[in-house]
């Protein structure tokens, strides 16, 4: 790995010691005016010691970091590398460096990380993990929930301890670097385009509809309705369920008054013999 070419074994043991406290970063306890400021704190522990002598310099770089803070889990260590980056020119140039600039780099950092890391390991990731552990133990295989947590937690696991040498390693321009590049657009319209399509083949997978209605038509045998149906539009009941469970949410119609509603119209149409 080139990121680490140039790493002692030092730096290479602090940062793998802050990818490792960033797993328990959210645990801390939440509140509206701080969040998680003081798991930022315990996962930069390790770079304020090694980097600061004395007790007044690790009080102030603490200081620093009690602040408010909020990034999506996994995409935050590329912040925890580059803040630990910039504390290190702190501490080398002293009053040189503007102590500001790291609260502000942090600061700045939250959102478009929070925006791409929830596209991906949220929008993306989780579903197709779980589309594909939904699927599985659907059929009834264990295999289900183990693919679902190893999908899931193997690249996330993974991309903590990369992104974490990545920000040391590129430091505070790098998310300057992708901005003028167009980088940040393309991947966000990549992730963007690909949670979408996930989104289309979980619909076409699980929502199922198959209505038993025949309709005679003098003495002949009874046709089915479903057969017209799929002649029209294969999937169109499905299609059209999924699209007005969306436009209820849009309309901020609880999720749990949704899944009620599908679940006594399933009953009420079962009982009446549609479906």
């Amino acid at each position: 790995m080139k990121i680490t070419e140039n790493l002692s074994k030092e730096e290479k043991k602090m940062l793998n010691s802050m990818s490792l406290r960033s797993f328990a970063m959210h645990a801390d306890r939440m509140g509206p005016s701080k969040f998680h400021a003081s798991g930022f704190t315990f996962c930069m522990l390790p770079a304020i010691n090694k980097f600061y002598k004395t007790t007044k310099d690790k009080e102030a770089a603490l200081t620093r970091h009690v602040q408010w803070y909020n990034c999506t889990p996994h995409a935050e260590n590329l912040i925890l590398g580059i803040v630990a980056s910039m504390e290190k020119e702190k501490s080398l140039r002293g009053d040189d460096f503007d102590d500001q600039s790291i609260t502000a780099v942090k600061t700045s950092l939250m959102g478009p990380l929070s925006g791409i890391g929830d596209t991906f390991f949220q929008g993306i990731l989780r579903v197709i993990a779980a589309s594909i552990g939904i699927g599985l133990s659907m059929q009834g295989s264990i295999m289900g929930p183990i693919l679902f947590l190893l999908i899931y937690n193997i690249p996330a696991v993974f991309l903590s301890f990369y992104l974490t040498y990545v920000g040391y390693s590129l430091g505070s321009t790098f998310i300057q670097r992708v901005y003028e590049s167009g980088g940040m657009q393309i991947l966000t319209k990549a992730a963007s385009t690909l949670g979408l399509l996930m989104m289309g083949c979980m619909t076409a997978m699980n929502v199922k509809f198959k209505t038993t209605i025949a309709l005679s038509i003098g003495k002949g045998k009874p046709i089915a309705l479903q057969g017209y149906l799929d002649q029209l539009f294969k999937g169109l009941v499905p299609l059209l369920i999924t699209v007005g469970c969306f436009y209820l949410l849009r309309k901020r119609v609880n999720i749990n008054w949704v899944m009620l509603g599908i679940f006594i119209l399933s009953i009420v149409l079962g009982l009446i013999g549609v479906v």
